[in-house]
């Protein structure tokens, strides 16, 4: 299975960090954050790597080239200055991705969630990781029923965790250039086509400085700890 790391955003509430740096290469216990990110995803087994870029994304590609050095194999999918959203950045990518389900991250946060319970899991149209709600989301995004499916609303919502697998069919007739992923996912939702579970291991969305100072701090005790 193929995997996916989204890292074409432009981190507008990490500027100035973000004005001469892309996103991804910020440093995190002096490494960028999606080499965190590709060194958990080949301990996982995920080696055939897809990366899209746009702003500055010239220097992710010179930063990780062919992504051999870090165990991994590394495409690019550039999307120029103006970066096409999820749903574009992703279909801009499928051929490359292939015709089978393909594992998705956001390059844009930090978990310890074991990748490898993903591999071999059957999926409809996609299948969401789900965790409880950080400060900055306390409405959440969706919920799970009792029988494993993902809905739109439930007495205990949850946030999407950026971490999902999705099968090529889900961008069927979608067409070309900028496009949101969530009207797509609450669409596969509202007809019962969407899995889901929820983590309750470490996760961070890396969204602003401050954050990202926290997860400095979380990575650097980690290793004093080992």
């Amino acid at each position: 299975m193929k995997a996916m790391i989204l890292a074409a955003g432009r981190g507008e509430r990490m500027r100035p960090l973000t004005d001469h740096t892309p996103k991804p290469l910020l440093l995190a216990a002096d490494k960028p954050l999606i080499e965190h990110t590709i060194k958990q995803l080949v301990a996982a087994g995920f080696n055939d790597i897809v990366i899209n870029h746009a702003h500055l994304g010239s220097q992710i590609e010179a930063r990780l080239g062919n992504g051999h050095q870090l165990g991994a194999n590394i495409s690019y999918s550039p999307e120029g200055d103006q970066a096409l959203e999820t749903a574009g950045g992703i279909i801009n990518a499928l051929h490359l991705l292939g015709d089978e389900p393909f594992l998705v991250v956001n390059g844009d946060i930090a978990t310890d969630f074991p990748f490898a319970e993903l591999k071999n899991l059957t999926v409809d149209l996609a299948h969401l990781v789900l965790v409880d709600n950080p400060a900055h989301n306390t409405g959440g995004d969706f919920g799970l029923n009792n029988t494993g499916l993902v809905v739109s609303n439930s007495t205990e919502q949850l946030t999407f965790s950026g971490i999902g697998l999705y099968r090529p069919e889900l961008f069927n007739n979608i067409p070309a250039g900028p496009s949101k992923l969530a009207p797509l996912l609450r669409l596969a939702i509202a007809s019962g086509r969407v899995s889901g579970q929820k983590m309750n291991g470490f996760w961070m969305d890396i969204g602003t400085p401050e954050r990202l100072q926290e997860l400095d701090f979380y990575y650097t005790q980690q290793k004093e700890r080992s």
